[in-house]
């Protein structure tokens, strides 16, 4: 399936809610199948090969691979395994709940160890859209077949373990696996939707654990200036990416009272200008920004053009500095940074640290207390 000559996938949720159909299927009518269908919250409908197929009277799993798509995805190609019981007695409580399908994660799913995610302390990492996915297609078959008891489904990912440490599991404190995600059931290549929806996961956790002022940072450029300057750790900093503009955004609607900005200058000089997506691809005019920031300060044409030529942030602000002008230049580019950046963050307080590793500080913006506040609680 393609959508703009791309090659769209589907959801490690909508792997699951179809091996889920297709051993429940087979537990009932006690004959195997080789394809199952179902429709996702999109509206999309999945026609799913089945493998690893394993059939009893009492249970039966199997197992669907997910499907490679444009969007680069380390889960793709590894199968979700669904592995259904008739609930029995032993079951106990659980046999008598409402929804009669009791949802377990299995070898290679993550389980949740901090607050602020989709499921709960101590839950498999199964999110609520696949749970309602799974749930519906595995009610539709036993009804069907005149069921109306409790069945336990087991979700599970052998090969989850072992990749789990490249995703955002860990970061997110999901442990031990990966989880079962989706919101359309489908992965739309190039979407900027999965990273967005990480920052305002991680945002959220901080909010629950008694953060007040969000560190926020594109990445971990700039992690020895952090910790020699301001004892502060940039790990423990929301990675924001290029996603400035939403990360404000989902700080100010979660009600945080303020958020700290702290990036290196290759990425935050584009601040200055109002860019709010730091991508690349989106906007690159890092040297008009700088060459601006130094006209103003009376930079002679040569000194104007040699910064245009130049290739890193570094380069030209090596040119400021041998001009003499670098710190009324950045005094310039932190006065704009604070002006776009406040006019976006509306009510919430919002400051700016702007570095470069090779010659350190080069501006900030934001109140003392905001400063006491980002780099006390969020040690």
């Amino acid at each position: 399936m393609t959508t703009n000559d791309l090659k769209i996938g589907f959801t490690t949720g909508s792997c699951a809610a179809a091996a889920a159909k297709a051993a429940t299927l087979m537990l009932f009518e006690q004959k195997r199948t080789d394809t199952v269908s179902i429709l996702t919250p999109a509206g999309i409908r999945y026609d799913a090969p089945v493998t690893e197929v394993m059939l009893t009277e009492s249970d039966s799993s199997c197992a669907v691979r997910k499907p490679e798509s444009d969007d680069p995805d380390v889960t793709a190609g590894i199968l979700i395994y669904a592995k259904v019981q008739l609930a029995a007695d032993d079951f106990g409580e659980a046999a008598k709940t409402e929804s009669r399908v009791i949802i377990e994660g299995g070898e290679g799913i993550g389980k949740v160890t901090k607050p602020g995610l989709d499921r709960p302390v101590g839950d498999a990492a199964i999110n609520t859209v696949p749970r309602r996915m799974i749930e519906a297609e595995v009610r539709s078959v036993a009804e069907e077949y005149g069921y109306f008891g409790a069945i336990r489904v087991t979700i599970s990912a052998p090969e989850g373990t072992a990749i789990a440490g490249k995703t955002f599991n860990p970061r997110l404190g999901i442990e031990g696996g990966i989880s079962i995600i989706g919101t359309s059931g489908l992965v739309e290549p190039m979407s900027t939707k999965a990273i967005v929806d990480t920052i305002a996961v991680e945002l959220r956790q901080r909010k629950e654990m008694g953060a007040d002022i969000a560190v926020v940072s594109p990445g971990n450029y700039g992690l020895d200036f952090m910790r020699e300057n301001y004892g502060y750790d940039l790990d423990k900093a929301v990675k924001c990416s290029n996603y400035i503009g939403e990360t404000i955004d989902i700080a100010q609607n979660l009600g945080f009272s303020g958020m700290m900005l702290v990036g290196h200058a290759g990425k935050l000089i584009k601040v200055s200008g109002g860019i709010m997506n730091t991508y690349s691809a989106e906007a690159d005019c890092r040297m008009e920004l700088m060459a601006a920031a130094a006209a103003r300060t009376g930079a002679s044409g040569e000194v104007i053009n040699g910064i245009l030529d130049c290739v890193s942030t570094d380069e030209a602000i090596k040119l400021m500095t041998d001009a003499g002008i670098e710190k009324k230049s950045f005094e310039y580019v932190m006065e704009r940074i604070e002006y776009y950046l406040t006019k976006r963050a509306g009510n919430m307080l919002i400051g700016c640290i702007v570095y470069s590793n090779k010659f350190g500080l080069l501006g900030k913006c934001g109140s003392v207390e905001l400063f006491e506040k980002a780099f006390g609680e969020n040690r």
